[in-house]
């Protein structure tokens, strides 16, 4: 005989399994992403140093590899990290940010804000290398540096997520990311830490994307609502008996 209120214990609590395919069909795009990666870390983890180095070096999208194969190497960068250790705190990363900016936008504008920032900041930051080494600041062999990884998208996914934050929780979102990715390009930042602030900007830049989309609703408005002093209710004259 079940006991009394198993059923709405039930209905309250799904089964892990139905819950975590719930969590990863509302994001399939992330996911994806994400099993392709863990695929390439592991290819890389299994792999001697020559073929480690022959691997990072070929799927970077350095001036290098930019120059012979454009579309291939930015295209391929974006699905390599360069330390198989680190895989698993990308995917905490990418559930605290890609999975909530694709769930929020849905998967073609996440995807459009992530290919921008990873695309463009690319481009940027390795042009800026491009002039460092025709000025003799940076060596030749810089044109060949390894340059993969996700993190150029992650910062645009950062960046977009801010329109998501409600107010006025999203200042302090907004400067944390902004002291996060800029305070390196004021500590003598790399190319790389260009890469990251300009993949911010743009995402920041993203906003039209997000044009009606509600924010998280985390009681503030509701707490504004209630705290807000009330309208003085108005005394009735006492009509005459």
């Amino acid at each position: 005989m079940k006991a009394a209120g198993s059923g709405t214990a039930a209905h309250r609590w799904p089964p892990v399994r139905a819950w975590t395919s719930a969590w990863v069909r509302t994001a399939p795009g992330t996911h994806i992403w994400l099993l392709i990666i863990g695929i390439n870390s592991l290819v890389l983890a299994a792999a001697s140093q020559g073929m480690e180095t022959f691997l990072l070096h070929r799927t970077s999208s350095n001036i290098h590899q930019l120059n012979k194969h454009p579309l291939q190497s930015l295209l391929i960068s974006g699905f390599w990290i360069q330390s198989p250790s680190s895989y698993l705190l990308y995917v905490v990363l990418f559930e605290i940010f890609h999975a909530n900016v694709e769930r929020w936008l849905g998967t073609w504008r996440w995807l459009t804000t992530v290919l921008i920032a990873h695309v463009a900041a690319t481009l940027i930051s390795q042009e800026v290398l491009l002039m460092a080494i025709q000025s003799h600041s940076a060596p030749r062999s810089m044109k060949h540096v390894v340059d993969i990884g996700v993190s150029y998208g992650l910062a645009g996914a950062v960046g977009v997520l801010t329109y998501r934050v409600p107010r006025p929780w999203r200042w302090i979102y907004l400067t944390a990311a902004v002291l996060f990715f800029g305070l390196p390009m004021l500590t003598g930042g790399t190319f790389t830490d260009l890469g990251h602030a300009v993949a911010l900007a743009l995402g920041l830049a993203c906003w039209p994307l997000t044009r009606g989309l509600p924010t998280w609703d985390w009681g503030w408005s509701a707490l504004s609502r209630k705290c807000a002093p009330g309208r003085p209710r108005s005394r009735r004259p006492h009509g005459r008996p």
